[in-house]
């Protein structure tokens, strides 16, 4: 009996289920169109096994949250649905899917949403499905990769750490010499590689913690 309660708390938490469970299916305040799963006080995020970085630390639950350079690049293909109608889309690092979500209401052709974090992934698939939308999700790296074939690639908040927006600038540098639109969401954070990118709008979002907006630019990857 022992062994058998001991297994039982030593499972691994399913990922969907918790989410399902103990976070709110709501709409985002700045974007109503779109719906969810939203932490609260005490929904217990703990509770899940985190992702680690390189050098094996943990990870918050980035996925959980709306972020200024995931919110700007949906105030932009909102506003400019041309960007993305009718094309192949790639949203990278997608956390909650908020962008690909967007994406796929704005028409785009087809959706791969990358994620690397486990409960990310599973946050993807509940979301999309939440919003009657069709998303492709891996959990591949693609950023040790060649470019993949789609025509777009949207990057919201992937330069907040030096190492990784050096993988992540190197990556969309082979998609922009394969020909592939690259457009960056990011509220200037500090390791933003302004020297490889030309401003195409900008626009007032809040970030995740903040209750007013903050400046935060759409650029175009140059390579």
């Amino acid at each position: 009996m022992q062994a058998e309660a001991d297994e039982e708390v030593s499972s691994p938490i399913d990922a969907a289920e918790f989410i399902q469970s103990n976070l709110d299916l709501l709409p985002v305040p700045a974007f109503p169109g779109i719906k969810l799963y939203t932490p609260h006080p005490g929904s217990g995020l703990r509770r899940l096994d985190s992702a680690v970085d390189e050098d094996g630390d943990s990870l918050p639950p980035y996925w959980a949250y709306v972020w200024g350079g995931g919110a700007v690049l949906v105030r932009h293909i909102q506003a400019h649905p041309e960007v993305v109608a009718g094309r192949r889309v790639l949203d990278l690092g997608s956390g909650s899917g908020i962008v690909g979500i967007a994406a796929a209401q704005c028409g785009a052709a087809s959706v791969l949403a990358a994620e690397t974090d486990a409960n990310g992934l599973a946050a993807l698939a509940l979301n999309s499905e939440a919003n009657g939308v069709v998303l492709s999700i891996t959990g591949e790296d693609l950023t040790a990769g060649a470019a993949p074939e789609v025509d777009v690639v949207l990057v919201g908040d992937l330069f907040y750490a030096p190492e990784l927006a050096v993988r992540v600038s190197a990556f969309l540098a082979r998609c922009v010499a394969a020909g592939v639109t690259v457009l960056v969401g990011d509220p200037y954070r500090a390791h933003l590689p302004l020297g490889t990118l030309e401003l195409v709008a900008e626009y007032e979002v809040a970030d995740f913690g903040e209750a007013a907006g903050r400046r935060s630019g759409v650029f175009r990857f140059l390579g």
